[in-house]
């Protein structure tokens, strides 16, 4: 594709006009991407080098991709809930570049509805299971046939992300280092026959008693730095709770505050754990390309001399 147009390139896709004449380039660092900033949704065959080589020619890389994840000392970001994880960055070895990426489409909507429970109660144990859209495969993404009437219970490599990443991200920030949370995940994921939109069902075991009541209020009330900051992709309010019990549904909710807010609904006591609840997100959205941009928002606003 490099030397083509863009609107050339996806001629199949309606193209925004102001983008349409750029020209696409070798995925290669140089001055051909006079920038500070590169978005990196590369497929995970390719996406660890190409990504190394742009954050040692000094790019800051924002990136969707699974290689760096689990890497010490790059983080792995979301902002409403580990904003000093973007201490890492300082540890890195690549002079004025540096790695940061955003975790998996099902764990970003999981761990924001976690994280006022994990700071409020404690959280031991989470079950979940996911139904997930189909524009979470990719473009072209999966055949019609396999789709249409019918739910695939295997995503390869997703659920081992669901129950690690998760740890990262709530854990503590010490010394430079961090130490994972000590919850215990059990996922299991599948695919259905939606567009957009991952619907997650949660169990959880809190380490303090609560009641429905105090979870709810946990919900609505969760603010954290993108909030404060009020920086531009940010939700004015990240995680909406719905007492209507047929609530969230993908097609209702999904875009909710443009896509980057959480929708929660169906609290109620749980008999193998404490509590369960569904959770609703855009999984190209907040867990993909918004998280991204969200990403780069809260590191221009709170790392400004890296610009």
């Amino acid at each position: 594709s490099a030397g083509k147009t863009i609107a050339t390139a996806v001629a199949d896709e309606d193209i925004p006009e102001h983008i349409a004449t750029m020209r696409i380039v070798p995925c290669v660092p140089g001055e051909a991407m006079p920038c500070r900033i590169v978005f990196s949704g590369l497929d995970a065959s390719v996406a660890g080098d190409i990504e190394s080589d742009f954050a040692r020619a000094g790019y800051i890389v924002i990136s969707n991709s699974r290689n760096h994840r689990y890497d010490p000392d790059v983080p792995l970001m979301i902002p409403e809930v580990n904003p000093d994880h973007l201490e890492l960055i300082t540890s890195q070895n690549f002079g004025a570049g540096c790695i940061i990426t955003n975790p998996n489409c099902s764990t970003t909507g999981l761990v924001l509805a976690l994280k006022p429970l994990y700071d409020a109660f404690g959280v031991e144990a989470v079950h979940v299971t996911t139904l997930q859209a189909v524009s979470g495969a990719g473009y072209p993404g999966l055949p019609a046939i396999d789709m249409i009437d019918n739910v695939l219970p295997y995503i390869a490599g997703e659920e081992d992300k669901l129950e690690r990443e998760p740890l990262k991200i709530l854990g503590d920030m010490k010394n430079g280092t961090i130490n994972p949370a000590t919850i215990t995940v059990s996922a299991h994921c599948t695919r259905v026959p939606v567009s957009d939109g991952h619907l997650e069902c949660v169990s959880v075991k809190l380490t303090r008693t609560t009641t429905e009541k105090e979870i709810i209020d946990c919900w609505q009330n969760f603010r954290a730095k993108p909030q404060e900051l009020r920086l531009p992709t940010a939700p004015q309010q990240p995680l909406h709770y719905f007492a209507d019990e047929r609530l969230p549904q993908p097609r209702r909710q999904r875009h909710l505050e443009a896509g980057m807010a959480v929708s929660i609904g169906r609290l109620r006591p749980c008999a193998l754990l404490d509590f369960k609840f569904v959770v609703l997100s855009h999984n190209t959205v907040r867990g993909a390309a918004g998280g991204a941009v969200l990403n780069a928002e809260l590191l221009a606003a709170q790392k400004q001399s890296l610009f």
